[in-house]
């Protein structure tokens, strides 16, 4: 997902999709332990999906001054 269409969300919708990245996140390690992965490149892009919703997330706290 592109960082302009995360800004659009709200909290709630970040944090559902964060969370739905984690769990992606650790189905594809479980897979790469399992030699069932085919496309390792599935990982690094989940990875860099969630530190981009993180950042967002912050950006956000940090606008509303909390």
């Amino acid at each position: 997902m592109k960082t302009t269409e995360l800004r659009a969300k709200d909290r709630a919708a970040l944090n559902a999709e964060l969370s739905a990245l984690l769990k992606a996140s650790v189905g594809l390690r479980m897979q790469l332990a399992t030699q069932q992965l085919t496309n390792t490149s599935q990982l690094k892009k989940t990875r860099r999906a969630i530190a981009r919703v993180k950042t967002i997330l912050t950006e956000k706290a940090i606008s509303n001054g909390q």
